[in-house]
């Protein structure tokens, strides 16, 4: 046998025991007529102890970092334990040993702290996958799977698998798409999602349906976005949004359980997505801290019967706030002894271009009660104050000021918000707080098409009781000015996102089930009857057949993963990730193919100059 114990097992009550170790060698430390090797594999790192009588077979057979060893000796006491290790009270005093395989210099330090940068460690991941850090990472991705896995069965749900070679039905995010070799100049697609192969699985009456499952989007990339990324994606029939809503909390909860070993007991908040945009500026926020968004000033159709509180700003002949479309603040507490160069700062941060603001305006609420501003020449003490108190600002407070277009004032303060709650550390990484987003509108407005667009997907069913406005009323829009009086504009999705930390974790909806509504749904997002049929006609023609009411919800399994890792990136928590530029430096990937295959295939290219 090559082992009879891992490197991590060994403890005080294995002494005087007779064990065989298999794993690469950490590092060598030799003195004088004494070896000492950390040896390491998957389950841990074992000291062993090469005396006199190996020393002189080191030396014809020298170890170097990485080499592939095992090794026969006694479990010892060690005289100088490592509280640090599990196995650091004891070590193997090496009667034999054999070299299994030698290793190249590797490019970098195979340890938590390495030498290798990003580029050079994705292009050696499998020897960067060595690494504890690493192998924690995958260790958790791992354990968060078990645990859904687990829940999802005891819940009565079924792994049903689905097929990755598709119809191309573009919208929203990029195919990527597949030559059919037997069928020359037609081709497949990756899924996006399993969304239609999983409404199909409730149409077969397969009841309650999961799978974690890849997806495929070709669309630039970011930390926390791949090419390729898995999903938990789950299905019910014969539900309402409240049964989604309660079977999922609980999955989120027994993942927190299983893996991080939190009890987490509090009651999941719901805030609807209107409350979310007007509270915190965006649909995903992070509820773990205050800093609630002050509206002085916003566009009315925004936020239809919301107060206006314009007038502590208006009057002033300060032209940044009267010709700004929106105004809004934040109170960021215990900041008012912020120095020139600390506010430049923050001028400068606002200023970047993905951010995108022209300026910054600000308000010291100082201790001794005095109210200093970048605007004071505008406004008086007094309206400074009472700006400062609309925001829930204490003496000690800094208020933060950006004026410009509504949507991106709103995203630029939601941005400066999440900034300055990581700066005084009130986003910390071992705690969680969960928030359902609910009642998202069903449709945006595409100006430059003039129509509709959907905000989640085509398949969401509107609320029930807005069903008839859909059915009874015509989706285009003849005035484009007057879109907002468009019946359509006010119809809210049976949609529910859920959000961690201010990160969306999942999203999913109560689907469409009836085909006059779907074809409703189609044709207010400008598709014509036969590229409805064309696209989705298998759908349509599977409604006809006894389509029971159903809905689901998708999870982001990476995003999730590197949350409760503690990391901003998902591809720590991908054993092989593609970079920022979608290509797979280990494996050179994607690369031309030959022309015989270009041939088989059908297919010519041509490229730019």
């Amino acid at each position: 046998m090559f082992r009879s114990h891992t490197c991590g097992e060994l403890r005080l009550e294995h002494a005087n025991s007779t064990v065989t170790l298999a794993g690469w060698v950490q590092t060598v430390r030799k003195f004088g007529s004494i070896t000492f090797v950390d040896l390491r594999d998957r389950y841990g790192i074992t000291q062993l102890l090469f005396g006199e009588e190996l020393n002189s077979q080191l030396d014809a057979n020298p170890l170097g970092r990485e080499f592939v060893l095992q090794v026969t000796g006694q479990v010892q006491e060690r005289s100088n334990k490592n509280p640090n290790i599990p196995t650091g009270a004891i070590e193997i005093k090496v009667s034999s040993f054999n070299i299994l395989n030698k290793s190249a210099v590797p490019p970098f330090t195979i340890q938590d702290d390495t030498d290798g940068g990003d580029d050079l460690r994705m292009k050696y991941r499998f020897l960067d996958l060595r690494r504890n850090a690493v192998k924690k990472n995958l260790e958790l991705r791992y354990a968060v799977n078990r645990s859904a896995r687990n829940y999802l069965h005891e819940h009565h749900f079924m792994d049903i698998e689905t097929p990755f070679l598709i119809k191309s039905t573009p919208e929203g995010a990029r195919d990527f798409v597949v030559p059919s070799r037997m069928n020359a100049g037609q081709f497949y697609a990756l899924p996006q999602s399993p969304q239609t192969f999983k409404q199909l699985l409730m149409v077969s009456g397969y009841d309650r349906y999961y799978q974690i499952v890849k997806c495929f989007r070709d669309e630039d990339l970011r930390a926390d976005r791949q090419p390729e990324f898995t999903q938990i994606d789950c299905e019910m029939c014969f539900v309402e949004q409240e049964d989604i809503l309660n079977t999922f909390e609980g999955l989120i909860k027994r993942i927190f359980k299983d893996v991080k070993g939190i009890d987490y007991t509090d009651k999941v908040e719901r805030m609807s997505w209107e409350d979310a945009m007007w509270t915190y500026g965006n649909d995903k926020p992070d509820i773990r801290f205050g800093m609630q968004l002050l509206n002085l000033k916003f566009p009315a159709h925004t936020f239809p019967g919301r107060p206006s509180i314009s007038n502590l700003i208006d009057g002033a002949n300060f032209g940044v706030f009267d010709n700004a479309e929106t105004v809004v603040a934040i109170a960021v507490p215990g900041c008012s002894e912020y120095t020139r160069k600390q506010t430049d700062e923050l001028t400068d941060w606002v200023k970047r271009p993905q951010i995108g603001m022209m300026g910054l305006a600000f308000i010291k609420y100082n201790a001794d009660g005095t109210l200093k501003s970048s605007v004071d020449k505008f406004y008086d003490e007094a309206r400074l104050k009472a700006i400062a108190e609309a925001a829930g600002a204490k003496a000690g407070d800094l208020i933060l000021i950006l004026a410009g277009a509504e949507e991106r004032t709103r995203k630029a303060m939601s941005e400066l918000r999440l900034e300055m709650g990581k700066r005084l550390g009130l986003r910390k990484e071992n705690e969680f707080k969960l928030l359902w987003v609910l009642d998202f509108p069903l449709f945006e407005y595409d100006p430059e098409e003039n129509r509709w667009v959907a905000r989640h997907h085509p398949f969401t069913s509107p609320k029930p009781d807005q069903i008839k406005t859909m059915i009874d009323n015509e989706p285009s829009i003849k005035d484009a000015a007057r879109y907002l009086e468009h019946p359509y504009a006010n119809i809210k999705a049976n949609a529910y996102d859920m959000v961690l930390n201010g990160n969306e974790i999942g999203g999913g909806s109560i689907r469409i089930y009836q085909r006059d509504l779907q074809e409703k749904m189609f044709a207010a997002l400008g598709m014509s009857e036969e590229e409805a049929l064309h696209k989705f006609g298998f759908l349509l023609g599977a409604f006809e057949y006894g389509a029971p009411p159903h809905g689901g919800i998708a999870f982001g399994f990476d995003r999730l993963c590197s949350i409760l890792g503690g990391s901003e990136s998902i591809r720590d928590f991908i054993a092989f990730p593609k970079n920022n530029s979608g290509r797979d430096v280990m494996l050179d990937a994607p690369s031309t193919i030959d022309d015989k295959q270009l041939k088989e295939l059908s297919i010519a290219t041509k490229l730019n100059d």
